[in-house]
């Protein structure tokens, strides 16, 4: 018979699992400090959107408190024997840094987009030929390199982008973002959030470059092994959305992990499909934290989760035209010991020196008064370190009065 655990304690395990059961430093974090919270999130998503801080440095913040993002810059686009290299770019959940040991177990997902991209291959190999090789070669010349910068070493575009949108792109653009999805080219470094591309065998260090190859359900079961240190407790479906497996590779993953004893089986109160606990996952009897999230936060980016276990319906309204949005463009839920008691609308205007809360919104039945104290306290602490002069509250939801007093 399987264990059955009441859903405070499958929230808690989940908080616990993805570092909000540790406290914060003290000083300043260091190196030591950034490599916990990896060892807990397993993976940093990464994002365009800038209106308020990139997604891969605000988990950190979340975690860690105010720290200096030269941590994760170091850690993912710089190397040197005395600090080496501990992150590195790839399509995990989405676009992600992952750990550099990570990257031969996703070599499976480097072949499959070889051949699910074969036709896109076929054309342009057809309009362009001889492309691939010459990328490669300029590559492995000028590396790191953006994609602009190619194409003025290569006579320019080899074809120009269409008009009607940033996602129309030149054929040398398109080969760079195929041959990093194949593994053929990676992120060397970043200038600004520009991607400048380099040769794998130059970014990583040669025992994980040239590690044999892993077997694809192998991979597939450390990948789900790692999503269950990350999610604590789950079901076979979360821990499938982590790495984004295919359904059958990620029961089979799970099976082998519970027959091994690295998963215990477990009956979750309320929820209607099995889940699976990691071996040390930790159940502490309160988590007392505080912290803001941003959309693309791991605690809360797989939706039916979120609201499964904060009883929090949560959806992201970049795209939803702006007199439709019920609370704002890049939304921030507040999460307070162990519940997502509010949600704000963010934007750092750096040109006014001030972090904007657009919207401010209370969860129903909370101590109103308490989160407009926290809350207060965590975007003051937000603002400052995004070197922002202070906070400034607007009108929309119903704490926008009394968040505006507090801060």
């Amino acid at each position: 018979m399987t264990e059955i655990i009441t859903a405070a304690a499958a929230r808690r395990t989940a908080l616990a699992a993805q570092g909000f059961a540790d406290a914060r430093p003290t000083g300043a974090p260091s190196r030591r400090h950034l490599q916990r919270v990896l060892s807990r999130v397993q993976l940093l998503q990464l994002d365009s959107v800038n209106v308020a801080v990139r997604a891969h440095y605000m988990p950190v913040f979340s975690r860690l408190g105010p720290y200096d993002p030269a941590l994760v810059d170091d850690a993912a686009w710089s190397s040197s024997a005395r600090r080496p290299r501990l992150l590195v770019e790839y399509w995990a959940h989405e676009a992600s840094l992952i750990p550099v040991a990570d990257w031969p177990l996703l070599r499976w997902r480097m072949r499959r987009y070889e051949h699910r991209y074969v036709h896109h291959l076929r054309a342009l190999a057809e309009r362009s030929p001889g492309l691939l090789d010459d990328v490669l070669a300029t590559v492995k010349d000028l590396g790191p390199v953006g994609a602009g910068a190619l194409e003025t070493a290569l006579g320019g575009p080899r074809a120009p982008k269409a008009a009607g949108g940033w996602w129309n792109r030149s054929d040398v653009k398109h080969a760079c973002e195929w041959l990093f999805a194949v593994g053929e080219l990676t992120t060397g470094t970043r200038r600004g959030f520009q991607r400048l591309y380099d040769l794998p065998e130059r970014v990583l260090p040669p025992e994980v470059y040239n590690a044999p190859p892993v077997d694809d359900d192998e991979a597939a079961r450390q990948l789900t092994l790692r999503a269950a240190v990350a999610h604590g407790v789950g079901t076979e479906k979360d821990l499938r959305d982590y790495y984004r497996l295919e359904p059958a590779r990620s029961q089979r993953a799970v099976a082998e992990l519970v027959e091994e004893g690295l998963l215990d089986a477990v009956t979750v109160a309320g929820w209607r499909h099995p889940a699976y606990r990691h071996v040390d996952a930790r159940t502490p009897r309160k988590v007392a934290c505080r912290a803001l999230l941003c959309p693309f936060d791991p605690l809360i980016w797989e939706r039916d989760r979120t609201e499964r276990i904060f009883d929090f319906r949560y959806r992201i309204e970049i795209y939803v035209p702006e007199p439709k949005r019920t609370y704002g463009y890049y939304v921030f839920p507040f999460l307070l010991d162990g519940d997502l008691v509010a949600r704000v609308d963010l934007k750092a205007d750096r040109a006014a020196g001030v972090l904007r809360v657009r919207g401010a919104f209370a969860e129903s039945g909370v101590d109103t008064a308490r989160v407009v104290a926290e809350l207060g306290a965590e975007l003051r602490t937000m603002a400052s370190w995004l070197e922002l002069d202070g906070v400034h509250v607007g009108e929309r939801g119903d704490l926008a009065g009394a968040l505006g007093a507090a801060v």
